[in-house]
Parts: C-alpha cells; structure tokens; sequence
C-alpha cells in the first residue's frame, strides 16, 4: 500500500476522485472502503467511518465517485449499467491504484449494489467480505415510486439546495443522472443476481424493516443465491440508511462482522 494523505484526489479512469483516508490503527488489517449511496460523496459518511475504523482497527477509504462531490463531473444521462462499470472497472483501477491488499467494501444502496458486482466479478481478489446496507439486485415499484418522490422534491422542494450543499456544482449531474437512469423504462429490468453464485466471501446485509426504496426480497435474493455465507441484520425503525437511522446496531454489526473476517478478538 502506497503512502495516502489524509484528503485529497486520485486519478482513476480518467477522472479525479475526491478521497478521505483514516490511517489503520492495528497492522496488518484489511481496508475497509466505502461506496456510498446514488446521491451521496464523501461527505454524506460523515463520522461513521472514522468510528468503524476506530472499533476495527483497520483503515478506511471514503470517495466519492464520478459526478459527486468534489469528483470530476460526469456526462448525463448516465447509461443504465453505469453500476456495473464501477464494480467493475473502476473499483478495480482504484484499489490497483492504491495498492490496497486485502479489502472489506462497505457499500450504502448503489453502493452495495457496486460492491456485490465487485466481489462477483473476476475482479475481486483483494475482496475479504463484503458488507451491503440497503443493497438492490433488481428493480422494485417500491424503488420506482420513492425515486418519483425525489424527482418532485428536486424540481418543487428543497431537495437541490440540501444536495448541492454536498456536490457543489455536481449537484444536477448527480441527480439527473441517478433519478433519469432508475426512471428510464429499461432500468426496470435492471438486476445483478447473476453475480451473486461468484461472491465466495463472506456477506452481511443489513437492511431497514422501513426502508422506502427496498423490500426483504432484495436481501432473500442475496441469501438464496450467494456463493458464500450470507448474514441478515434487520433493524427496526429504519428506513433506507441503517448508518444514520440505527448508527449504533449498524456499527456494532459491521464491527463483529470485520473482527469475524479479520479473526481480530473483541477489543
């Protein structure tokens, strides 16, 4: 692993990623990345890196993709697989990039969703575990009414002024280019499970019994049809961000998960 600043950028398939780096505390460790959700960055983490890192003792590595944050902007409408070439094509140069050894993804909604092509892709060696809060292996009505919702909190509400607190000048190409890509008609036929046999290592979903964009059959899809083994948390009184709606349960879940990958004993 190279050196890595605390914050910064790394060019990854010709765009510049903007990063933020919590330097392990125990040696040895896998890196804990996180992939955030379709209109998250860096930023959206807030703290709950730092405190998983902290639990763990291992590193984490924040960024946020093209299109967010302070990444490079990217071109709308985004094609419908543009999950796919993040799983896999740029997770693989980014961790290639940062010579980064052994990994666990910690992956928010399109970041689980990213995370699970990944590690089921011929692209995963680095891959230990995987971690998917809220994750989606196909399209839902469920999904498709609550991203209308969003589109009208976008256009009439006071949803682009929260967003563009976090994207800057990003702000309508990531929107756009996750609202139009989940609304198109095609995207209804939207699905990965044909990744799910290869994920061989170790999953932890955990899913809200509230959550707005997904149902239980996302994650009964995962345990039905992973490669590896598949470990459910549901929590009560979440919806769609288990690390913001139940922070506590979730850091403690994704902590025993870690130390289970890691073989590490309670601190």
């Amino acid at each position: 692993m190279r050196h890595i600043d605390p914050e910064g950028f790394v060019s990854v398939d010709g765009a510049e990623l903007e990063y933020r780096w919590v330097a392990p505390s125990v040696p040895g460790h896998p890196v804990l990345v996180f992939l955030h959700e379709g209109l998250g960055c860096v930023a959206i983490w807030r703290d709950f890196p730092d405190r998983v890192a902290a639990a763990t003792g291992c590193g984490a590595f924040v960024y946020s993709r093209r299109g967010y944050g302070r990444s490079s902007p990217v071109t709308v409408p985004r094609p419908l697989t543009y999950m796919h070439h993040e799983g896999r094509v740029v997770l693989p140069r980014l961790l290639e990039t940062l010579g980064f050894d052994e990994v666990v993804l910690v992956g928010h909604s399109d970041g689980a969703s990213i995370a699970l092509i990944h590690a089921g892709s011929g692209a995963a060696g680095p891959v230990r575990g995987v971690v998917a809060a809220a994750p989606h292996v196909f399209n839902e009505a469920l999904c498709v009414a609550s991203i209308e919702k969003a589109r009208d909190a976008y256009v009439e509400g006071d949803l682009r002024p929260r967003l563009q607190r976090l994207h800057g000048d990003n702000v309508d190409g990531a929107f756009w280019g996750w609202n139009r890509a989940w609304l198109d008609p095609g995207f209804l036929d939207w699905n990965i499970e044909e990744f799910l046999p290869a994920i061989r290592v170790p999953l932890l979903v955990i899913q809200g019994l509230d959550d707005e964009y997904g149902t239980a059959a996302q994650y009964e899809a995962i345990r039905a049809q992973a490669g590896g083994p598949v470990e459910i948390l549901t929590l009560a009184a979440c919806r769609h961000s288990p690390h913001r709606d139940q922070p506590e349960a979730t850091l403690q879940a994704i902590t025993r998960f870690v130390r289970s990958v890691t073989g590490s004993l309670p601190a």
